[in-house]
């Protein structure tokens, strides 16, 4: 082991420690400091303003959770962009990752197309 690792790791110990010891005074604090006066109002959740209600039926158009779903398919498309760059970019590798990915955005393109030809990306009617 070499020389340093002891140091090293009483730095790490003693960072947590100093870490959980300002975690533990601003708890303490938030108790001793916060306000004791409890009432019904104090007590009903928080939404924003708008005073809690009971639940009640309301329907919400399909278009919303399609028009998410889209987004996360063209999302997760440019995390795979990233690292078909990174292997392109090597010249052993051939041309493969090149019309892989070419289907890849054709397939994208393809379904892009279809949910534009079907309204599903107009927000509104």
């Amino acid at each position: 082991m070499p020389e340093d690792f002891d140091f090293r790791w009483a730095a790490v110990i003693l960072s947590g420690g100093i870490g959980f010891l300002a975690i533990g005074l601003m708890f303490a604090a938030s108790m001793f400091i916060s306000s004791r006066r409890h009432s019904s109002v104090k007590l009903t959740p928080y939404e924003c303003g708008i005073p809690p209600t009971p639940f009640r039926w309301s329907q919400i158009n399909i278009r919303y959770y399609i028009f998410a779903i889209l987004f996360l398919i063209f999302d997760v498309e440019a995390v795979f962009l990233f690292p078909w760059a990174v292997v392109f970019l090597d010249d052993a590798v051939g041309s493969v990752p090149f019309y892989a990915m070419l289907i890849f955005l054709a397939v994208l393109a393809f379904a892009i197309l279809y949910g534009w030809r079907k309204g599903a990306l107009q927000w509104s009617r």
